[in-house]
């Protein structure tokens, strides 16, 4: 019997080629102070993080599974030596990074060094993308596609939706399906510094929904799995007909992960929930993440009772929203989904 995965998100750098606009990590004064006062962490104690999630991992009976990102985790000075050093553990490890830089040469050694799988993003066609994160990257991402692929890495393209560019996702999944891209998925916009202008109102989430579900349907057979990653598709699903909750008898089986199976780490070994919202529960290199994620810091996120709406949701334990773009939107995270429609 397979056990359970927990994930980790390591933040190993704040080094980016890009300043996208919306990005959660640039758009808090805490980030700005991580970029402005960065020191990168020595390799023994990237080690020994890794270590802890493994030790941790053995202790929840789980495997671990990492995600490396940053900024452009490949920029960090060590990067190669940490990817050495977990695949001999063991691990596999995805990228969440950018494409600047992804040649195949860069492939070839990833793939051998045990990643599978490369996120990149695409927040819309080429002048929107390209005005939302860097001239040149709606290109380099096209480019960094095909040469994954060819190495054969597995690519995970991602978009950040709001009211700004909804239109334009029908014609990024289109462009992805034609890249022959193996998972497509996306995420709210989360305003992390205040700026709620692109939010959807419920009912234009909604709308977004159906829009995009349409796409999907169209292009169902043509290779690329688009996954629903979005906790509100729950809600969708149910009111087409297409999912009927059931007793779960309390236990979570959906939705968000925070505090159920996974963690996010930062470039100093600060802990998060999540890394979207401020929610510092620990630190990696201080305390054991058995203990960090068993602790009563976390446990506030899981007090569901706590949650204005999800409550009494017969949704509950499938959705329960997303509490960083609430937090973000709002300040508290308890209150309700800004783009729950229920």
């Amino acid at each position: 019997m397979k056990h359970p995965f927990f994930s980790i998100q390591w933040h190993i750098t704040t080094q980016c080629e890009q300043r996208c606009k919306h990005c959660y990590l640039f758009n808090t004064p805490e980030g700005k102070e991580e970029i402005d006062g960065e020191k990168l962490i020595c390799f023994n104690k990237l080690k020994s993080i890794a270590d802890n999630l493994v030790i941790s991992c053995k202790r929840m009976g789980a495997r671990p599974r990492i995600s490396l990102t940053g900024g452009n985790p490949i920029l960090h000075a060590h990067f190669w030596l940490l990817l050495e050093y977990l695949q001999n553990m063991g691990i596999k490890v995805m990228i969440l990074g950018n494409p600047f830089g992804i040649t195949d040469k860069i492939a070839k050694k990833l793939k051998c060094l045990g990643v599978d799988k490369f996120q990149l993003s695409l927040d819309g066609m080429e002048n929107f993308h390209d005005s939302m994160r860097k001239p040149g990257s709606f290109s380099a991402t096209t480019q960094a596609c095909k040469v994954l692929k060819r190495n054969n890495i597995k690519v995970v393209v991602m978009s950040t939706v709001s009211k700004a560019n909804m239109n334009e996702i029908p014609k990024v999944i289109e462009h992805v399906v034609r890249l022959g891209v193996e998972s497509y998925a996306f995420a709210r916009y989360c305003p992390t510094h205040g700026d709620i202008n692109d939010m959807f109102t419920p009912q234009e989430y909604k709308s977004f929904l159906d829009l995009v579900w349409s796409v999907y349907s169209h292009y169902a057979k043509n290779g690329t799995n688009f996954v629903l990653k979005d906790h509100l598709w729950y809600l969708f699903l149910k009111e087409r007909g297409l999912f009927q909750p059931r007793a779960t008898n309390g236990v979570i089986v959906g939705g968000c992960g925070l505090g159920i199976s996974h963690l996010s780490i930062l470039a100093d070994g600060s802990v998060f929930a999540c890394r979207r919202f401020q929610s510092p529960v620990g630190n990696a290199l201080k305390q054991n993440l058995y203990d960090i994620f068993l602790g009563p810091r976390i446990n506030e996120y899981r007090n569901y009772s706590r949650l204005e709406k999800c409550k009494d949701c017969d949704l509950l334990y499938y959705c329960r929203g997303c509490m960083a773009v609430t937090h973000g939107s709002t300040g508290n995270w308890t209150l309700a989904d800004p783009q729950c429609w229920k």
